[in-house]
Protein backbone atom coordinates (compact mmCIF):
# COMPACT_ATOMS: atom_id res chain seq x y z
CA UNK A 1 0.00 0.00 0.00
CA UNK A 2 1.30 3.24 -1.01
CA UNK A 3 1.59 5.80 2.48
CA UNK A 4 -0.23 8.48 2.84
CA UNK A 5 1.62 12.21 2.79
CA UNK A 6 2.44 13.63 5.81
CA UNK A 7 0.47 16.19 7.05
CA UNK A 8 1.76 19.67 5.57
CA UNK A 9 2.98 21.59 8.74
CA UNK A 10 4.21 25.36 9.41
CA UNK A 11 1.70 26.95 7.41
CA UNK A 12 -1.71 26.12 9.15
CA UNK A 13 -0.67 26.12 11.97
CA UNK A 14 1.29 29.85 11.34
CA UNK A 15 -2.46 30.85 10.43
CA UNK A 16 -4.40 29.12 12.87
CA UNK A 17 -2.34 30.80 15.20
CA UNK A 18 -2.49 34.73 13.26
CA UNK A 19 -6.47 33.87 13.51
CA UNK A 20 -6.16 33.08 17.44
CA UNK A 21 -4.20 36.44 17.93
CA UNK A 22 -6.58 38.76 16.11
CA UNK A 23 -9.75 37.80 17.53
CA UNK A 24 -8.25 37.77 20.99
CA UNK A 25 -6.63 41.07 20.20
CA UNK A 26 -10.51 42.31 19.20
CA UNK A 27 -12.22 40.65 21.86
CA UNK A 28 -9.83 42.79 25.13
CA UNK A 29 -9.55 45.93 22.93
CA UNK A 30 -13.11 46.00 22.77
CA UNK A 31 -13.84 44.89 26.38
CA UNK A 32 -11.45 46.96 28.12
CA UNK A 33 -10.25 49.29 25.98
CA UNK A 34 -7.17 49.81 23.94
CA UNK A 35 -4.61 51.28 26.83
CA UNK A 36 -5.67 48.23 29.45
CA UNK A 37 -4.42 45.62 26.92
CA UNK A 38 -1.23 44.31 26.66
CA UNK A 39 0.51 42.08 24.59
CA UNK A 40 0.74 39.59 27.49
CA UNK A 41 -2.76 39.51 27.82
CA UNK A 42 -3.50 38.57 24.32
CA UNK A 43 -0.72 36.16 23.99
CA UNK A 44 -2.43 34.52 27.14
CA UNK A 45 -6.08 34.75 25.29
CA UNK A 46 -4.73 33.83 22.10
CA UNK A 47 -2.76 30.94 23.54
CA UNK A 48 1.01 32.03 21.92
CA UNK A 49 3.70 33.28 23.13
CA UNK A 50 4.39 37.28 22.85
CA UNK A 51 7.74 36.37 20.65
CA UNK A 52 4.99 34.93 18.49
CA UNK A 53 2.57 38.05 18.18
CA UNK A 54 5.54 40.10 18.21
CA UNK A 55 7.12 37.74 14.69
CA UNK A 56 3.96 39.42 12.74
CA UNK A 57 2.83 42.73 14.25
CA UNK A 58 5.91 44.98 15.75
CA UNK A 59 3.35 47.03 18.06
CA UNK A 60 0.33 46.74 20.09
CA UNK A 61 -1.64 49.56 17.66
CA UNK A 62 -0.46 47.31 14.21
CA UNK A 63 -1.59 44.83 16.03
CA UNK A 64 -5.23 46.64 17.09
CA UNK A 65 -5.77 47.98 13.12
CA UNK A 66 -5.11 44.16 11.65
CA UNK A 67 -8.07 42.92 14.35
CA UNK A 68 -9.62 46.09 13.75
CA UNK A 69 -9.76 45.39 9.91
CA UNK A 70 -10.23 41.99 10.48
CA UNK A 71 -13.82 42.71 12.09
CA UNK A 72 -14.62 45.01 9.55
CA UNK A 73 -13.32 43.42 6.61
CA UNK A 74 -15.83 44.47 3.88
CA UNK A 75 -17.58 41.98 1.78
CA UNK A 76 -17.46 41.79 -1.78
CA UNK A 77 -19.71 44.70 -3.28
CA UNK A 78 -22.98 43.31 -4.23
CA UNK A 79 -25.19 44.43 -7.41
CA UNK A 80 -28.84 45.13 -5.94
CA UNK A 81 -29.46 47.07 -9.42
CA UNK A 82 -29.48 50.47 -7.61
CA UNK A 83 -26.62 52.53 -6.07
CA UNK A 84 -29.13 53.13 -3.59
CA UNK A 85 -29.34 49.85 -3.11
CA UNK A 86 -26.03 48.69 -3.41
CA UNK A 87 -24.76 51.70 -0.68
CA UNK A 88 -27.02 50.16 1.61
CA UNK A 89 -25.84 46.46 1.23
CA UNK A 90 -22.42 47.89 2.24
CA UNK A 91 -23.41 50.13 5.14
CA UNK A 92 -25.95 48.52 7.16
CA UNK A 93 -24.22 45.69 8.16
CA UNK A 94 -21.45 47.56 9.52
CA UNK A 95 -23.32 49.84 11.33
CA UNK A 96 -25.17 47.00 12.89
CA UNK A 97 -21.24 45.55 13.85
CA UNK A 98 -20.17 48.98 15.19
CA UNK A 99 -23.48 49.79 17.53
CA UNK A 100 -23.72 46.18 18.63
CA UNK A 101 -20.27 46.66 20.73
CA UNK A 102 -17.77 49.52 21.52
CA UNK A 103 -15.54 50.39 18.64
CA UNK A 104 -16.63 54.30 18.91
CA UNK A 105 -14.49 53.63 22.17
CA UNK A 106 -11.41 52.17 20.26
CA UNK A 107 -11.40 54.11 17.18
CA UNK A 108 -11.59 57.36 18.91
CA UNK A 109 -8.38 56.11 20.78
CA UNK A 110 -7.26 55.33 17.04
CA UNK A 111 -7.50 59.17 16.03
CA UNK A 112 -6.72 60.80 18.70
CA UNK A 113 -2.94 58.58 18.65
CA UNK A 114 -3.66 59.06 14.70
CA UNK A 115 -2.94 62.93 15.36
CA UNK A 116 0.44 62.77 17.34
CA UNK A 117 1.83 60.08 15.54
CA UNK A 118 2.31 60.53 11.43
CA UNK A 119 3.52 56.58 10.83
CA UNK A 120 0.44 55.27 12.75
CA UNK A 121 -2.09 57.60 11.30
CA UNK A 122 -0.70 56.23 7.72
CA UNK A 123 -1.36 52.91 8.85
CA UNK A 124 -4.77 53.51 10.38
CA UNK A 125 -5.79 55.18 7.04
CA UNK A 126 -4.28 52.48 4.75
CA UNK A 127 -5.53 49.41 7.11
CA UNK A 128 -9.11 50.74 8.44
CA UNK A 129 -10.26 53.98 6.44
CA UNK A 130 -9.17 53.00 2.91
CA UNK A 131 -10.46 49.33 2.38
CA UNK A 132 -14.34 50.30 3.39
CA UNK A 133 -13.90 53.71 1.12
CA UNK A 134 -12.26 51.22 -1.92
CA UNK A 135 -16.09 49.44 -1.36
CA UNK A 136 -17.86 52.10 -1.62
CA UNK A 137 -16.10 53.47 -4.84
CA UNK A 138 -16.36 50.16 -6.67
CA UNK A 139 -20.58 50.97 -6.33
CA UNK A 140 -19.89 54.32 -7.86
CA UNK A 141 -17.68 53.14 -10.59
CA UNK A 142 -20.32 50.40 -11.10
CA UNK A 143 -23.22 53.03 -11.25
CA UNK A 144 -21.34 55.62 -13.18
CA UNK A 145 -21.28 52.58 -16.02
CA UNK A 146 -25.08 52.19 -16.11
CA UNK A 147 -25.44 55.62 -16.56
CA UNK A 148 -27.04 55.99 -13.05
CA UNK A 149 -25.25 58.89 -11.93
CA UNK A 150 -23.12 61.43 -13.89
CA UNK A 151 -19.52 60.52 -14.99
CA UNK A 152 -18.18 63.85 -13.12
CA UNK A 153 -20.03 62.99 -9.89
CA UNK A 154 -17.52 63.94 -6.71
CA UNK A 155 -17.16 60.87 -5.16
CA UNK A 156 -14.72 61.63 -2.28
CA UNK A 157 -17.15 64.58 -1.19
CA UNK A 158 -20.19 62.14 -1.22
CA UNK A 159 -18.24 59.18 0.67
CA UNK A 160 -16.84 61.98 3.01
CA UNK A 161 -20.60 62.71 3.81
CA UNK A 162 -22.11 59.18 3.80
CA UNK A 163 -19.43 58.12 6.22
CA UNK A 164 -18.59 61.05 8.20
CA UNK A 165 -22.23 61.18 9.25
CA UNK A 166 -22.00 57.93 10.09
CA UNK A 167 -18.62 58.40 11.86
CA UNK A 168 -20.24 61.47 14.06
CA UNK A 169 -22.83 59.77 15.55
CA UNK A 170 -20.78 56.45 16.35
CA UNK A 171 -17.95 58.53 18.25
CA UNK A 172 -20.11 61.56 19.34
CA UNK A 173 -22.82 59.66 20.64
CA UNK A 174 -25.54 61.66 20.76
CA UNK A 175 -28.10 60.43 18.49
CA UNK A 176 -28.31 56.38 17.75
CA UNK A 177 -26.86 55.07 14.66
CA UNK A 178 -30.19 53.35 13.42
CA UNK A 179 -30.95 51.94 10.16
CA UNK A 180 -33.38 54.56 9.83
CA UNK A 181 -30.60 57.12 10.10
CA UNK A 182 -28.41 55.46 7.35
CA UNK A 183 -30.88 55.36 4.71
CA UNK A 184 -31.71 58.58 5.69
CA UNK A 185 -27.90 59.56 4.38
CA UNK A 186 -27.89 57.79 1.44
CA UNK A 187 -31.05 59.40 0.51
CA UNK A 188 -29.65 62.82 1.32
CA UNK A 189 -26.75 62.51 -0.62
CA UNK A 190 -27.65 60.96 -3.10
CA UNK A 191 -30.46 63.82 -3.33
CA UNK A 192 -27.51 65.91 -3.81
CA UNK A 193 -25.54 63.47 -6.88
CA UNK A 194 -28.56 63.02 -9.12
CA UNK A 195 -29.52 67.16 -8.73
CA UNK A 196 -26.44 67.71 -10.48
CA UNK A 197 -24.89 66.93 -13.59
CA UNK A 198 -21.28 66.18 -13.64
CA UNK A 199 -20.38 70.06 -15.40
CA UNK A 200 -22.30 71.48 -12.47
CA UNK A 201 -20.55 69.63 -9.92
CA UNK A 202 -17.56 71.96 -8.32
CA UNK A 203 -14.53 71.47 -7.06
CA UNK A 204 -14.28 71.90 -3.20
CA UNK A 205 -11.61 74.50 -4.36
CA UNK A 206 -13.36 76.20 -6.80
CA UNK A 207 -16.12 77.33 -4.72
CA UNK A 208 -15.87 81.36 -3.80
CA UNK A 209 -13.75 82.71 -1.17
CA UNK A 210 -16.19 84.37 0.96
Amino acid sequence: MTAAPAPRRGRPRSERAQAAILHASAELILDHGLGDVSMDTIAERAGVSKATIYRWWPTKEALALDALYTEWEPPEPTDTGTLRGDLLDLLLPWVRLVRARPYGRVIGTFITKAHSDPGFAAEYVSRVVEPRRDAARALFARAVERGEIPAGTRVEVVLDLLYGALYHRLLHGHLPLTDGFVADVVDLALDGVHGHTGSEVRRADDRPQS
